[in-house]
C-alpha cells in the first residue's frame, strides 16, 4: 500500500461517481423511484398462520388481490406474516383474503391480527423530516469540522457526504430497490457513520501537515491515506461481516434495514478515500 496514489487517479474516481449519479438521475426521470407502502399509502394486513409457510405459497392467495403485494414474515418463529399492498383493500376484501388463509390452513383465529390503512401523507412527513435532519446534521458537521480543522476540510467532508447520499439513491433507482421508512432510517445512520472515516483521514492530513516534512500536497494526502487505510478498511469490514450475516439470516423486516446500511458503508468508506480527500486537495491547491 506504500505506492498508493489516490490523487494521481482522482479524475477516474470522480468520473465513475458522476456517471453513476447521472445514471441514477436518468432512471428516476424514466421510471421513478420504487416507493414502498410508507410513501405510497395502502393497506397492511397481519395474519397468524400458526406455522411457517413459504412466501411463494402465500402468494398463491395474495396474488388474487394484489400481485405486487409484499410478504413479510414477523417474529422469531416466522409464524406471523404482514401483507403490504399499495392498494386500498376494503374491509370486506381483507376479510375475504383472511378467509382464504383460514380455509386453506385451518386457522384457529377468527379474524386478522390487524388491518391498517396507511395514508401517503405519513410518507411525505417522514421524507420531509429526514431531509430536514440531514440538512441540519450537514450544517453542524460543517461548523464543527471548520472549527476543529479548517473550512476547506468542512466543505470537503460535506461534499463527500452529499456524494454518498446521491450514490445510495442512485443505487436504489437503478436496481429498483424499495424505498421505505427503513431506507430513511439507514440513510440517517450512514450520515453519521460516513463522516467518521473522513474525519480520521483529515486528522492525519492535518497532523502530517503540521510536521512540515512532506514536500507536496500530493504526497501529503497520499501518505495520510496510506497511514489510515488499514484502520478504515478493518473497521468497515468487521461491520460489513455482521451486516451480511444479519441480511442472510434475518427476517424480511431486518433485511430491508440491513441492505441500505451495507450499501452505505461500502460507499462511505470508498468516498472518504477516493472522493473527500481529493476534494480537499483540489480546494487547497486552488487557494495556493
Amino acid at each position: 500500500m506504500k505506492n498508493i496514489n489516490i490523487i494521481k487517479h482522482r479524475k477516474i474516481y470522480f468520473a465513475i461517481s458522476i456517471i453513476f449519479i447521472i445514471a441514477g438521475i436518468i432512471s428516476i426521470f424514466a421510471r421513478g423511484l420504487n416507493y414502498g407502502l410508507d410513501f405510497t399509502g395502502g393497506t397492511s394486513i397481519g395474519i397468524n398462520l400458526e406455522k411457517e409457510i413459504d412466501a411463494d405459497e402465500i402468494r398463491e392467495i395474495t396474488d388474487k388481490y394484489d400481485k405486487k403485494a409484499m410478504i413479510v414474515h414477523v417474529g422469531d418463529d416466522k409464524k406471523e406474516i404482514m401483507i403490504k399492498s399499495s392498494k386500498n383493500i376494503s374491509s370486506q376484501d381483507s376479510m375475504t383474503l383472511f378467509k382464504d388463509f383460514k380455509d386453506k390452513y385451518n386457522l384457529k383465529s377468527k379474524e386478522p391480527l390487524y388491518v391498517e390503512s396507511i395514508g401517503a401523507t405519513i410518507g411525505k412527513e417522514i421524507q420531509k423530516n429526514a431531509l430536514t435532519s440531514i440538512l441540519i446534521a450537514a450544517l453542524f458537521m460543517l461548523v464543527y469540522i471548520s472549527i476543529r480543522f479548517e473550512f476547506k476540510f468542512g466543505i470537503a467532508a460535506v461534499l463527500g457526504l452529499i456524494h454518498d447520499l446521491l450514490i445510495m439513491v442512485s443505487v436504489y433507482a437503478i436496481f429498483r430497490f424499495t424505498i421505505d421508512s427503513s431506507f430513511i432510517a439507514a440513510i440517517l445512520t450512514i450520515t453519521g457513520y460516513s463522516i467518521n472515516d473522513t474525519i480520521i483521514i483529515f486528522d492525519r492530513i492535518r497532523e502530517n501537515s503540521s510536521k512540515g516534512r512532506i514536500k507536496s500536497y500530493d504526497d501529503l494526502v497520499n501518505k495520510s491515506i496510506v497511514q489510515t487505510i488499514r484502520r478504515t478498511l478493518f473497521t468497515s469490514i468487521t461491520t460489513l461481516v455482521t451486516l451480511v450475516l444479519i441480511y442472510i439470516l434475518g427476517v424480511e423486516s431486518i433485511k430491508t434495514f440491513a441492505l441500505p446500511l451495507l450499501i452505505g458503508i461500502v460507499v462511505g468508506t470508498l468516498s472518504s478515500v477516493l472522493i473527500a480527500s481529493p476534494i480537499w486537495y483540489l480546494l487547497t491547491i486552488r487557494d495556493k
